[in-house]
């Protein structure tokens, strides 16, 4: 069954294992007991949700249930059935029973009489952490290949080449671009790709249910952050050039209309039906708060700006003529606040910012994000995503986290990477941009942190990409400052890496993003083959479309062919 790297047996004794998927096992109850028992569960990732039933075991019977074990499970077995979900007040026969389970493994759960129950390993579960050991070494072989492949062919022209012949390395150097920054947006975009292909189908790759901070959540973040520091680098760069301040804001909003048009129209890819058409999404976004914040940054920008000589205000310079940019960020978030606190939703709490369905053991069932959602989905009505994370674990009604109420605080994240930007465009020293730039990512680090107490569900504000929350903001645009910092020392200021081939990546990313979005059904960039029921192949799938999509990037970029919106 499966990959041989997550091998299992086809057959366990009476078990037809090809009947189990990725994050899947067997769970045999065998009951000992005269009377009827009923079967409940929990996911680790369900925070204050109710124990949903799985099934009834009659009086000495003995059942196969499959169960998810993509993350922690608690079980408890009651000897009535108390409904779909069992709630606090009611007594268990057997309470929160809690094994560790694994992929494709077989785990016997034995009901004994005096309320007695265990679980025991059947079946060793296979190591789904394998498959990523083999991938890697892969990629690390093909990158290798790669560059003896280029070293080789340099090698070879070099020794053809007319001695007279004028080399690159002679041509005087065009303005220098700094290559961080492109790289840190093809890192961006690659881990897009490679999330948006199911990154292999792993748990923790994935988009967090609701609270907390996966793999997947960093990666939208991280673009808007980049592209609020591209902004005073082009802004600066027209303003040097003479252009009218009114010519770059009607720049500006033709490339926010062009963003977030092409953003709906990849949403039909699937079908254009016009009656449940989603409106918003990931460029949507872009668009809406690339427009705001480089539209306040525009207004407010200097044609030449001169460092002043006084010790306290030149050192924070960068920060002082940003005060009218901060003023405005610092309103959006007044605002946000405001309203997700203190707006009245039907039927919910004042403040509530839980994902509604089986949460607070379905008190709010209809209240997904509060406030955020009653906006959105007033507005938006049936134009909105309808598959949201907390869907598949709270059972939650439909929810867009791209939505129009939480591009108040994706702009305020536009405006930090502006911050960012200014710093670049102010301070020439390297030594002034990293320390500058690391001081930003520990104090946001430390007051995002303090925002949800530095856990996952407490806090006054969690960690959450869905609601786009303050804490959110923070914590990623903090880790985007130690990203550049890092990239920005290894390639722009000791010249140890190049970028390379992210940087390529980075230079033609909406090529990319479009690309990937229009064509993610179709060969050569997917494909399926079998069962696709293990980590191993899923990842091998979605490893080879992010790099058939780096390939085209470096493509691209060998032809010189550069595409902006």
């Amino acid at each position: 069954m499966g990959s041989w790297i997550e091998y299992t047996q086809s057959k366990w004794r009476d078990l037809d294992m090809e009947k189990l998927t990725r994050d899947e096992a067997y769970l045999k109850v065998i009951s000992n007991v005269d009377s009827p028992m009923w079967l409940y569960s929990l996911s680790a990732d369900c925070y204050l949700c109710p124990f949903t039933q799985v099934k009834k075991i009659g009086p000495h019977e003995t059942k196969h249930v499959k169960i998810n074990v993509a993350t922690k499970n608690s079980f408890e077995v009651y000897d009535r059935d108390v409904g779909t979900y069992a709630f606090n007040n009611e007594t268990a026969y057997c309470k929160d029973i809690r094994s560790s389970l694994g992929e494709f493994g077989v785990y016997n759960m034995t009901i004994y009489p005096d309320k007695v129950c265990s679980i025991v390993t059947d079946k060793t579960p296979v190591n789904t952490l394998l498959p990523i050991v083999l991938i890697a070494l892969l990629v690390i072989a093909l990158v290798a290949f790669a560059n003896a492949f280029v070293f080789m062919r340099e090698k070879y022209f070099r020794t053809r080449r007319d001695p007279n012949e004028e080399s690159d390395e002679t041509v005087a150097p065009t303005t220098r671009r700094l290559s961080s920054l492109d790289t840190v947006r093809g890192i961006a975009i690659v881990l897009m790709i490679f999330v948006n292909g199911g990154g292999g189908g792993y748990h923790w790759i994935e988009h967090a249910p609701w609270n907390g901070l996966h793999f997947a959540d960093i990666v939208f973040p991280f673009f808007m952050w980049i592209m609020g520091v591209c902004i005073p680098i082009s802004t600066k760069s027209q303003l040097n050039r003479n252009i009218a301040k009114k010519s770059i804001l009607y720049n500006i909003l033709v490339r926010s209309i062009k963003l977030f048009l092409i953003g709906v129209f990849l949403n039909s890819v699937s079908g254009p039906n016009l009656e449940t058409l989603r409106i918003m999404g990931v460029l949507q976004r872009f668009g809406i708060c690339y427009f705001l914040a480089a539209s306040v940054h525009t207004i407010f920008s200097k044609h030449h700006d001169i460092l002043p000589q006084a010790l306290v205000k030149r050192s924070l310079y960068d920060i002082f003529v940003m005060i009218p940019q901060w003023i405005f960020a610092w309103t959006l978030v007044v605002v946000h606040l405001v309203i997700t606190f203190g707006l009245p939703v039907p039927g919910c709490p004042k403040g509530y910012l839980g994902p509604g369905g089986k949460h607070e053991m379905g008190a709010y069932n209809a209240c997904i994000g509060g406030a955020t959602g009653y906006i959105d989905d007033a507005i938006l009505g049936n134009h909105i995503y309808q598959h949201p994370t907390a869907k598949y674990i709270y059972d939650s009604k439909a929810f867009d986290p791209e939505g129009i109420f939480g591009c108040l605080l994706s702009t305020v994240h536009v405006i930090i990477g502006v911050q960012c930007g200014m710093t670049l465009t102010t301070f020439t020293q390297w030594t002034s941009r990293v320390l500058r730039w690391s001081i930003w990512g520990l104090v946001l680090g430390l007051v995002g942190g303090a925002l949800c107490q530095f856990s996952k569900e407490d806090g006054l504000i969690p960690v959450n990409k869905n609601l786009w929350s303050l804490s959110f903001v923070f914590v990623t645009s903090s880790l985007a400052f130690f990203l550049l910092v890092v990239c920005y020392y290894l390639i722009d200021v000791k010249s140890h890496w190049s970028g390379a081939p992210l940087r390529h990546c980075g230079m033609n990313a909406i090529i990319m993003y479009i690309g990937h979005s229009a064509l993610h059904k179709m060969l050569p960039w997917h494909w399926r083959i079998g069962l696709m029921n293990t980590h191993f192949i899923l990842l091998l799938e979605c490893t080879w479309n992010t790099i058939l999509w780096v390939f085209i990037a470096i493509y691209l970029h060998h032809k010189k062919i550069f595409y902006t919106v």
